[in-house]
């Protein structure tokens, strides 16, 4: 079976998932990762805002706007590379992230990136399992192992925060930077 046929049936079981009921009555839809999934890199996000939820797809606000601008300056393109989203705008209670950590780990094996971008503090959390600012997560790679994926994890602040905080874009570059010399170097 090809990645992109075990992402369509992973899609199908999350969006069929009512473990967490107020999440379930509170959105219009499901929305799951998408792009290339072959790509070496995944983008992970925080959750969901109110376009988002509308459209179904990560990263197509004003946030997403930025974070295309983002990749295309690291000469990539919105189709190539490989973005997630945890559900809800808000920080998830640790039942949640509980619940969806199995869907998300389940992406990230079908995937198998290189690298993972974690885009903000939620993403970086959960993934890393911390309660670390991020900006003291930023600076440094982290390893995601799960036996069978075994990816560099670098933490950045998520496009939303520069869009309040546009002095921390030179951050983010330098944070990319490092991305793309991990991945030219054969990560």
């Amino acid at each position: 079976m090809e990645k992109s046929e075990m992402l369509t049936l992973l899609k199908e079981r999350i969006c069929q998932c009512e473990k967490c009921p107020d999440l379930v009555a509170s959105r219009r839809q499901t929305v799951f990762g998408e792009g290339n999934p072959n790509s070496p890199i995944v983008f992970c996000g925080e959750a969901p805002g109110k376009n988002e939820d509308e459209q179904g797809r990560p990263f197509v606000g004003r946030a997403g706007e930025l974070l295309n601008i983002i990749i295309e300056k690291c000469d990539w393109k919105r189709e190539d590379v490989y973005k997630c989203h945890p559900d809800h705008n808000r920080v998830p209670t640790d039942e949640e992230s509980a619940n969806c950590r199995p869907f998300l780990d389940l992406q990230l094996k079908v995937i198998n990136p290189k690298v993972i971008v974690c885009l903000g503090a939620t993403a970086a959390q959960n993934l890393l399992k911390t309660k670390e600012a991020v900006s003291k997560l930023r600076n440094a790679w982290y390893n995601y192992n799960t036996g069978t994926v075994n990816a560099k994890v670098r933490v950045t602040f998520h496009p939303a925060y520069l869009l309040r905080n546009p002095a921390e874009k030179t951050k983010v570059w330098d944070d990319m930077q490092a991305v793309l010399a991990e991945l030219k170097n054969g990560t």
